[in-house]
């Protein structure tokens, strides 16, 4: 067979795009070479349905290896004792936290997709909206801080058999244990879907969950720098609070529900190719370079957060603990649609986003998104957050000027095109 020049050439071109631009998107990153070699490896050749020791097919004695590998060390990252690495995605992940623990029309309490949740908390478009009984809770206007208050009161008075936290644009740590007070007066399990800020909290940066929620979910792909795909863990197994038995009579653990939530539940054959990255990113985590690069994020951030802020933009909340942060436009003038196009015009790549109390329709938006982790990969530090900050300002305040975005976009690859494409 011929070379397919045409795909080949596209992934080139986009390879180009990834080395010039800036990479702001707070929910993407940069993977080492190991973990894309693993992605690429001939273990995508591999049929697996079932679980390591319990498969459906022959010939899987290796790739049982290697998702107990990856088992073990994503245990040992996060001070876990049980594991499933085979969630496709992280919506899958959550979905499957449904299947185990909730039967449709039950009540789930999330954080509202407007004021920085995820869809699978509850959205109406979503599986998680569309088979469960919905109730949100959000921040506070005044403060851009989760309304705690606003979580207990609702939860009492509606009794939800699962309560979500965790945000897709939140830049503030979570009171896991406020949460874990709430949920045990309304009797709801909890699920803690950590995607964005795994890597800082893995790293000992921010709160640990594990301790008061008894399900946690994440994406493998935004802080902790694997490859696209999702995990649950617990660490503490529990019986079921609805008395789901096995066939022998007795109380099924959380860890089996989840496992067969999974496949049978939800998913078909795992993809060991993607779970050896896995491993391979899981294990490039627990070391002390990492940690020093998530604290890296975490200064970038920061940095870039007071420095917009004192160029008159409107973060919420004021400011970040992790690796993202949220800009309402309108004290510009701009709206997340017009401000993201004039962005990618400069190659500095971002993305629209609903803001708290937005008064535009979810196709425009106030507001964008702005995350850290793929330029710190790149090797950027605090001292080049003043150079891309000025190019941000500029590109928005020059949105309909297409030579001055063209500049700008000259400016940005000088910038980004001597950088690696991964540091430590």
């Amino acid at each position: 067979m011929s070379r397919d020049t045409a795909i080949f050439d596209l992934i080139e071109k986009e390879n180009k795009r990834q080395l010039e631009g800036i990479e702001l998107i707070a929910s993407e990153n940069f993977v080492s070479d190991q973990v894309m070699e693993a992605m690429g490896s001939v273990l995508t050749n591999k049929y697996a349905e079932g679980l390591p020791g319990k498969r459906y097919y022959g010939g899987c004695e290796v790739v049982d290896q290697v998702e107990n590998l990856a088992i073990e060390r994503l245990k040992k990252l996060f001070n876990v004792t049980w594991a499933n690495v085979q969630p496709h995605a992280g919506s899958q992940a959550n979905y499957a936290v449904t299947l185990a623990c909730l039967q449709p029309g039950d009540g789930i309490l999330g954080f509202d997709l407007s004021h920085g949740g995820h869809l699978t908390h509850g959205s109406p478009v979503n599986f998680s909206g569309k088979r469960f009984t919905n109730f949100f809770y959000g921040v506070k206007k005044e403060t851009g801080y989760v309304d705690y208050d606003q979580m207990e009161e609702i939860a009492l008075k509606e009794r939800p058999k699962l309560i979500i936290c965790g945000a897709s644009a939140y830049s503030r740590d979570w009171d896991y244990a406020r949460i874990r007070a709430i949920a045990d007066k309304c009797g709801a399990v909890i699920l803690a879907d950590i995607s964005h800020p795994a890597g800082l909290i893995a790293a000992g940066i921010l709160n640990d969950p594990f301790e008061h929620c008894h399900i946690v979910t994440t994406t493998t792909h935004k802080t902790l720098r694997g490859p696209r795909g999702g995990v649950i863990m617990l660490r503490h197994d529990f019986e079921n609070p609805w008395g789901i038995t096995t066939r022998k009579g007795t109380v099924r653990k959380m860890s089996s529900l989840l496992d067969s939530a999974v496949f049978p539940g939800s998913q078909g054959g795992p993809l060991e190719h993607v779970i050896a990255a896995k491993a391979v990113a899981f294990e490039e985590a627990n070391t002390e370079e990492y940690k020093t690069y998530m604290r890296q994020v975490v200064s970038n951030a920061q940095k870039m957060a007071a420095l917009l802020v004192g160029k008159g933009y409107d973060i919420i909340s004021g400011g970040t603990d992790n690796h993202s942060m949220l800009i309402d436009l309108r004290s510009k003038g701009l709206n997340g649609k017009d401000a993201e196009n004039a962005l990618v015009k400069a190659e500095i790549t971002v993305n629209k986003n609903m803001v708290p109390f937005d008064t535009e329709s979810p196709f425009v938006t106030s507001g964008i998104r702005i995350g850290t982790a793929a330029i710190t990969t790149r090797g950027i530090k605090e001292d080049q957050i003043d150079t891309i900050v000025d190019l941000i300002d500029r590109a928005l305040m020059n949105k309909d000027n297409d030579a001055e975005l063209a500049n700008i976009k000259n400016e940005v690859h000088t910038l980004m095109s001597n950088l690696p494409l991964f540091t430590w």
